[in-house]
């Protein structure tokens, strides 16, 4: 989608300009503060927190809210699909889906259509057991002795 992209770069742009380069043109993107130095991947976004331990930089992942706002984006992002389909539909004549629990007029005629069977062979077989003239057929043969 075309806003993924623009977000990423959106969110880059002012770190990226920030920090001062480790190499120039290179990946990453070194910014010194108070306890050491944060660390930005210029190619994915992630950023570490790096600290000098023993005369070398030693860098963790931050927990920043990044997956956390990713997820988000994506989230939105879905949610802006299904509302232009949605309104896609709308603009077309054509109603949307509703997901309202209710079988849809197919699926209700196609109950009915089965019910109204059912109960037809139902009728049938109290006829056939009742016999012509509607009152109950006598048994034939002797009935079994248990």
């Amino acid at each position: 989608m075309l806003f993924r992209p623009m977000i990423a770069a959106c969110a880059a742009l002012p770190l990226a300009t920030a920090g001062v380069s480790a190499q120039e043109g290179g990946r990453y993107q070194l910014e010194k503060t108070d306890s050491g130095y944060v660390r930005m991947d210029t190619e994915t976004g992630r950023m570490s927190i790096c600290e000098e331990r023993s005369g070398q930089l030693v860098c963790k992942l931050a927990a920043d809210d990044r997956d956390a706002l990713q997820d988000q984006i994506e989230a939105l992002q879905d949610e802006i699909e299904a509302i232009e389909e949605r309104l896609t539909a709308l603009e077309s004549g054509t109603p949307p889906a509703a997901d309202d629990g209710l079988p849809t007029e197919d699926e209700f005629e196609k109950t009915m259509s089965y019910m109204e069977r059912f109960f037809r062979r139902f009728m049938d077989i109290v006829k056939d057991f009742d016999g012509p003239s509607g009152e109950p057929q006598p048994q034939t043969g002797t009935p079994e002795k248990t």
